[in-house]
């Protein structure tokens, strides 16, 4: 018997602790199927695990089995964080840190960003989107099918009745780029998909799935089976939302069943997390009903205002990870992540190469995520945009409004996390320091598209014909 060398155990054991370390050890040499949960407009505080009154048992399991991520920031609002997701790049880097792209507008993500599901399609992932896309709907090209998902399933636009899946008469849901028409909650329906794309799926391939529901973003609906669960609740508008968290909750649930049914639970990484910070402005409660006269009803817990807001309420969104015997169970990690750092963390963990993408700034997170190690990320980028910015390095956050009357907020997020005591007076040379490396990252930023298409419609209204009274009505106002 041939005697192995110890250079070559030495070799050996740097390899099995470096998949360990990786979360590929003893327990699987196979990359972990993949499931992403993006909620939208959930406030912080609405999840059991936060301390909520809404009922959300399956996400309460999933945090006491794995990690919650107690610093997970996203973007102000929706289009801009799921750019950031799938593209590991902040979306000032494409134009897309402005709002969300309206549905009556017909750009879209980059066609020349290299997407998160191209790279795991590439590492031998099955890919499939369930749910919301709002990365461009009005051109098939911006389309998920088109951008390395092998199978669509959901809407394209920001927000849709939840029964009629229509938006000002037009129906938005689709099928592999088909519109289809069929009956149900959306809720439902997608959990509904994701069982049976499950149930069907062939475990010996790796499997991406992003299941993105549209709860609970406005209008506030759900079955009533979900509304009687909180018939204690006054309030019609916090009593739905209530309803339409719990639906998804159960829906959620549904899901991991299938995967504990088909034997691909324990070697599954789950993610969640909301796109966003709970609505508290009307401003940001979306088209389909007028919320101006309706109390908004989520609850960001301690953290100051919400969606569209470059404050923590609008960026630190509620988030956890599990995967058995991969990430330590029950642990709450207070590091700073970002949505942007999945995309590279996803793509090693899968094996895969991140030589297509464009200069990433998401990092690698595994250790953080999986056992609290010190998150590799010092700085968070809340956005750039021409009229503010908001930044972080380490303790220390910028705020700063550059329309006039200018106006600068410096935070120890740290000490102040609810963001009620501005010390830019107290640390001058800390805010210039800050608004260096702003002008700096600006610099780098593509111009926003919405801001450029609805200038140029200003400019063009600019030369509409005079709007002046005809001769016939001169006379009459004049007797």
């Amino acid at each position: 018997m041939r005697m192995i060398s110890s250079a070559a155990r030495i070799a050996a054991i740097a390899l099995l602790a470096t998949l360990q370390a990786k979360g590929l050890g003893c327990a699987s040499d196979r990359p972990p199927n993949i499931l992403y949960i993006v909620a939208d407009d959930l406030g912080w505080k609405d999840v059991g695990f936060h301390g909520s009154d809404i009922r959300t048992p399956n996400l309460d399991a999933l945090a006491a089995k794995g990690a919650k991520l107690e610093q997970f920031y996203a973007q102000p609002m929706c289009t801009p964080t799921r750019a950031a997701i799938m593209t590991g790049r902040y979306p000032m880097r494409y134009g897309l840190q402005t709002a969300v792209i309206p549905q009556g507008h017909t750009y879209g993500l980059a066609l020349d960003e290299w997407l998160l599901p191209q790279a795991l399609k590439d590492a031998g992932y099955e890919t499939a989107i369930i749910g919301k896309w709002h990365l461009g709907h009005a051109d098939p090209k911006f389309w998920p099918k088109q951008r390395g998902f092998d199978y669509q399933y959901g809407p394209l636009i920001g927000e849709i009745d939840y029964f009629t899946h229509k938006v000002d008469g037009k129906v938005d849901w689709y099928r592999n780029n088909e519109v289809i028409e069929e009956e149900g909650y959306t809720t439902t329906l997608l959990g509904n998909d994701a069982v049976r794309l499950i149930e069907e799926h062939d475990p010996n391939t790796p499997l991406f799935l992003y299941l993105a529901f549209n709860a609970v973003h406005t209008p506030y609906q759900a079955p009533q089976e979900y509304l009687d669960q909180y018939k204690s609740i006054d309030d019609p508008s916090r009593r739905a939302y209530a309803a339409s968290a719990t639906a998804m909750d159960e829906q959620i649930g549904r899901v991991i069943a299938a995967l504990e049914q088909k034997k691909m639970i324990e070697n599954t990484l789950i993610i969640f997390q909301s796109d966003n910070g709970g609505t508290r402005d009307p401003m940001f409660a979306g088209a389909i009903t007028d919320m101006s006269k309706v109390v908004l009803p989520a609850n960001n817990g301690p953290y100051r205002d919400g969606k569209g807001s470059l404050y923590e309420g609008g960026t630190r969104v509620v988030a956890l990870a599990s995967w058995p015997g991969h990430i330590t169970a029950g642990i709450t990690v207070n590091e700073m992540i970002h949505t942007v750092d999945l995309y590279p963390t996803l793509v090693d963990l899968a094996g895969g190469q991140l030589n297509k993408s464009k200069p990433l700034d998401g990092v690698d997170v595994w250790g953080t995520i999986s056992e609290g190690k010190p998150s590799p990320r010092t700085e968070i980028v809340y956005n750039i945009e021409p009229f503010r910015a908001a930044i972080r390095e380490g303790d220390w956050k910028l705020i700063w409004h550059t329309l006039l009357p200018e106006k600068v907020e410096l935070y120890n997020i740290v000490q102040d996390p609810s963001e009620t005591k501005n010390q830019a007076t107290e640390q001058p040379e800390r805010v210039v320091a800050l608004e260096r490396r702003i002008n700096e990252l600006a610099g780098q930023a593509e111009k926003p598209i919405l801001l450029q298409i609805e200038v140029k419609n200003i400019l063009e209204r600019m030369h509409l014909s005079p709007a002046l009274p005809n001769e016939l009505e001169s006379l009459d106002a004049e007797q």
